[in-house]
């Protein structure tokens, strides 16, 4: 395992947001006319044709705990899925502020699943991050019906991706990366082809552009969990409100209204508090 450094591992959680933030950003600019499964298949695709030239070069060695590499590439199909389908159809500042719920979805899934205690402290500060994105999600916000249950969906199969991936950190990332990107692109081929949706020329380089950006932020993501620890990474997941609040006010138009900022202030609080209790357990 390499030597943590809290420092360099910031500086790669940072850039993994700022690419992921683009990649969505193109998925948004594509629109909601392309199945989210076709978009997903696309962008692993294009990640696993990135990813061919390194297999190539160092091979991929043994695959360690295949049941749980299985695992985050079903959850992540399922995450990425339904948060393509949200993110074409929410503004971009309002997707991000639903994303930061996902350490309170961890926090009850930690009790459910793993059997952690839970401090009344903990849960009140969860029900408070509910009621915060309770008024992120009011009905004044652009947002509809389709685009809020996508959202939700992705946060919970997202979390479950987290507790996965950080059972795994241990393992090579080209392996995580590969197993990740080959799993996806296998799981959603059929869904895609059957109802495949043809694709101008002019969308093809936004298209590639969205599996350059993932598979750059996914790098990121996992150097950045390898070299800092989790509860010094993850107060820095705030700065995307911030950069989605930019590009989504600069490319789109989009003028993050009251009810968004004062929701997005009350998880952001809410989340801090169970991360204050928590350390160990706060993720992306």
């Amino acid at each position: 395992m390499p030597v943590r450094s809290n420092g360099w591992g910031a500086v790669w959680i940072i850039a993994d947001m700022s690419l992921n933030i683009w990649a969505l950003s193109l998925v948004k600019f594509l629109g909601p006319d392309y199945p989210p499964w076709q978009v997903v298949f696309l962008r692993a695709s294009v990640g696993l044709i990135l990813l061919l030239p390194l297999v190539w070069r160092h091979g991929i060695g043994r695959v360690e705990a295949p049941g749980w590499q299985a695992a985050r590439v079903a959850f992540s199909a399922v995450a990425l899925t339904a948060g393509f389908a949200a993110v074409a159809r929410l503004p971009l500042a309002l997707h991000m502020v639903i994303n930061f719920t996902r350490p309170l979805m961890l926090m009850a899934l930690a009790a459910w699943f793993l059997g952690e205690v839970i401090a009344r402290r903990q849960w009140l500060a969860g029900g408070i991050g509910l009621i915060g994105a309770a008024v992120a999600v009011g009905p004044s916000l652009g947002g509809d019906a389709l685009g809020l249950l996508a959202a939700t969906i992705a946060v919970i199969a997202g979390t479950g991706a987290v507790i996965v991936t950080r059972k795994l950190r241990d393992t090579s990332p080209l392996v995580m990366m590969l197993c990740y990107t080959g799993g996806l692109a296998t799981l959603t081929a059929l869904p895609a082809g059957l109802a495949w949706v043809p694709v101008p020329a002019e969308h093809w380089p936004l298209f590639i552009g969205v599996g350059l950006f993932a598979q750059a932020a996914q790098m990121c993501f996992l150097r950045g969990h390898r070299l800092g620890d989790a509860g010094v990474l993850a107060p820095l997941g705030y700065l995307s409100l911030i950069l989605s609040g930019a590009v989504g006010f600069v490319v789109f138009g989009e003028v993050p209204g009251l009810r968004l900022i004062l929701g997005g202030a009350v998880i952001v609080a809410a989340t801090l508090l169970i991360r204050r209790r928590r350390n160990g357990v706060g993720l992306r």
